[in-house]
């Protein structure tokens, strides 16, 4: 079968991987000059199922409230003459509930738990490297009711299968010795030893240079400008000038899918919300933090790239725009000087952002659409590197005509 992927992110180059590993003929298409040159360029470097909880939660509605105003929040809402954005912040305080937090955890979970474990058997299977830690990942708490109440959630996530402990200040502390210095402002902590983390970049390209030699053709330096329909469902992709044809096609452009699928019919409940990240040198090993860090008070993470210190969090839902706002940038600078005083070059830190395609739930959209031929594997928020080897080979065994083997609620939308 011939396959077009539309997009060649962490996502779509996963995808395109699995689907020529089933014995397809495979086409990735992506306007930028490589893979990974979008979202997956400068994420927070998690491969993180202790991350599992949506933004959408019962004590979402309040905190947001509380930063309205800041300019420098962990979540910035800026409120646009877009229809769109209003329809999917009521669908976000919806998920807010707590049933429908309890079951967006448990899809999130399983989903990222098969994922891990793919991107395990794909790094045995060929070698890949990518700035890989297998250290874990440590969830600090400067706020002593937040570390509470993540204590009271332990056992629900433990319940769908996540191997979270719960840990004292010296015991976070033993596990990243980096945290000494800022003994005094923790509370406590949870664990999760056997997430990762890892560069997505380096992983997207090494990818799809393997996927090349698997036969997969790249098509990079193309816009998309539409999805043609035919009588019995997708005709074709108009890209520049010509007309690609496929026996199956899969949107994988991030928060730019529901504008490709839209006039087709398939409203996709995705918004972009802009993420940072800053990248610095590091100058004292010692003072640095090899196991991968959430803090969560700041919404940030911290995660060690070979001789490279990534910082990365915060979500501005704005729209499209990616120009980096000096005040969000310089709060992931202070917070890192405040907690790991002189670990790296901050004066000389490489700013980015990116936009994380969100779902309201923040549960991904991935299956076949509505529209014969035409499938979908986007939606997958701060989540994308974790959840991509996962979500490429499920997609493909649907693609494939088999059944995934993950408890997860593929979609027809």
């Amino acid at each position: 079968m011939k396959v077009l992927v539309l997009g060649a992110g962490v996502i779509g180059t996963s995808t395109a991987w699995y689907l020529a590993g089933s014995g397809h003929e495979v086409t990735v298409v992506d306007r930028r000059e490589a893979a990974g040159m979008e979202t997956s360029f400068a994420n927070g470097a998690q491969i993180s199922v202790s991350h599992a909880e949506p933004w959408a939660n019962p004590e979402a509605p309040l905190k947001i409230l509380q930063w309205l105003w800041r300019d420098d929040s962990p979540l910035l809402f800026r409120l646009r003459m877009d229809p769109r954005q209003w329809t999917w912040g009521a669908r976000f305080l919806y998920e807010c509930q707590p049933g429908r937090t309890r079951e967006n955890i448990r899809q999130i979970v399983k989903l990222s738990i098969y994922s891990r474990d793919a991107l395990q058997a794909l790094r045995v299977e060929t070698g890949i490297q990518y700035d890989q830690l297998e250290r874990g990942i440590l969830h600090y708490f400067t706020d002593r009711s937040a570390f509470e109440s993540a204590v009271r959630s332990v056992e629900l996530v433990r319940s769908f299968g996540l191997d979270r402990d719960i840990k004292t200040v010296d015991e976070a502390i033993a596990i990243e010795p980096a945290l000494a210095f800022a003994r005094d402002k923790l509370f406590g902590a949870t664990y999760t030893a056997t997430d990762e983390s890892g560069d997505a970049l380096k992983f997207t390209q090494a990818l799809a240079g393997m996927a090349e030699a698997r036969g997969v053709k790249f098509l990079f330096g193309q816009s998309i400008q539409r999805i043609d329909l035919a009588r019995d469902g997708v005709g074709g992709v108009v890209v520049g000038n010509d007309v690609l044809k496929a026996d199956a096609y899969v949107v994988a452009l991030g928060s730019y899918s529901p504008l490709l699928t839209r006039p087709l019919g398939v409203e996709l409940p995705v918004y972009p919300a802009k993420g940072y990240s800053a990248t610095v040198d590091i100058v004292d090993p010692a003072l640095t933090p090899t196991v991968s860090l959430i803090d969560d008070s700041a919404k940030i993470v911290f995660s060690r790239l070979g001789s490279r210190l990534r910082i990365a969090g915060t979500a501005e839902l704005s729209g499209y725009s990616t120009e980096l706002n000096a005040v969000r940038c310089q709060a992931l600078i202070r917070r890192a000087m405040e907690i790991f005083p002189g670990a790296a070059e901050y004066g000389k830190a490489k700013f980015w952002a990116g936009l994380r395609p969100s779902t309201p739930s923040n549960v991904p959209i991935i299956g076949a659409s509505r529209v014969p031929r035409l499938y979908l594997n986007t939606g997958h928020g701060t989540l994308g590197w974790t959840m991509a080897c996962g979500s490429g080979k499920a997609l493909a065994d649907i693609i494939s005509g088999r059944k995934p083997k993950v408890d997860f609620n593929f979609t027809t939308a």
